[in-house]
């Protein structure tokens, strides 16, 4: 069942929340995630028609048992998951949240097939999650786990892991987490806007391992860009002050090219944007590209790390340049 604008934004909303509070996500897949988002929601009992503002814990005698939390999220989140699946809520949907003690167990000795066993916000958290998706809430979230043992630090201990260095045309030196995703999120910054960027300054960079690598808020919200804590960034956003020109770039290596109904969201979203928006989907091989050819939106650009000296244009009235939004 295909979910409405605002289901999809609250739970883009409820995955980033649950990897700030330490949750570790790599690995998983997206639909897995979604479902541990979804969980997650239920068991603080909130959902697009209340917000986060009514969340709800443990100290408000919320006793979800996994059959609850499946009925709560087909009614409310436009699934259609099957009453026998329950035993995956507990083995894989709560798993993480449990063991981070983000969901607590309302009677944490009772045996599994005890009627009273359920399950429910953890109410340290609950002030938080009323707050998520106000301003500054990615802010605030750092503050609260600062000094925190995450549980992602405890499952996947920091290791010797040969790190992608970048270096941005302000010449600030970031690190991406290894992928080949992040190594063409490299090239576009190191290779793509030195040829066409025309003088532009990197303003957002997300990486696999960090959704906020990099993050010029004050820039962005003098250009009136939209809210940060919405799900639909571009993986890379950068600005010409010669041009006027913002660039809302997205790097694909499995999924993801400026489609048309990409194209549409962008367009709704930056409205009130006083930049023109040029949008640039990048691929790391010609291969790659003629995987996803047939869903790049016209009026849109096209760069392959493998050819860097070229660009493909489809379609329009001029090369490399913005379009009446």
């Amino acid at each position: 069942m295909k979910k409405s604008k605002k289901t999809q934004d609250m739970i883009h909303q409820a995955v980033d929340a649950v990897r700030a509070f330490g949750v570790p996500l790599q690995g998983l897949s997206p639909r897995r995630a979604e479902r541990m988002a979804m969980a997650f929601m239920a068991v603080a009992q909130v959902n697009p028609k209340t917000g986060w503002v009514k969340a709800q814990d443990l100290n408000d005698h919320v006793r979800m048992k996994t059959r609850d939390i499946i009925r709560y999220v087909n009614a409310h989140f436009q699934e259609n998951i099957s009453p026998g699946s329950y035993d995956d809520i507990r083995r894989k949907d709560l798993k993480y949240l449990v063991l981070g003690d983000i969901v607590v167990r309302t009677h944490p000795t009772a045996a599994r097939n005890d009627s009273n066993r359920g399950y429910a916000l953890n109410p340290r958290y609950t002030g938080l999650v009323k707050k998520i998706g106000s301003t500054h809430w990615k802010r605030r979230a750092q503050q609260f786990m600062s000094g925190k043992k995450k549980m992602s630090d405890v499952l996947s201990p920091e290791r010797k892991i040969p790190m992608i260095p970048i270096i941005l045309p302000s010449g600030k030196k970031l690190k991406f987490s290894p992928g080949e995703h992040n190594l063409l999120q490299k090239k576009i910054i190191e290779e793509f806007l030195p040829r066409y960027g025309f003088g532009a300054e990197v303003l957002y960079i997300g990486d696999t391992a960090d959704k906020f690598l990099f993050l010029d808020e004050s820039k962005l919200q003098d250009l009136e860009f939209f809210e940060l804590s919405h799900g639909e960034l571009p993986d890379v956003v950068a600005y010409s002050p010669r041009k006027k020109w913002l660039y809302l770039i997205e790097a694909v290596h499995s999924s993801g090219p400026m489609s048309d109904t990409r194209i549409l969201e962008l367009k709704k979203l930056t409205k009130k944007c006083k930049a023109s928006i040029v949008f640039v989907t990048a691929f790391l091989t010609r291969e790659t590209f003629r995987k996803f050819v047939k869903d790049v939106a016209w009026e849109t650009e096209v760069w392959i790390a493998d050819a860097p000296d070229h660009l493909i244009h489809f379609n329009g009235d001029k090369f490399l340049g913005p379009y009446a939004k």
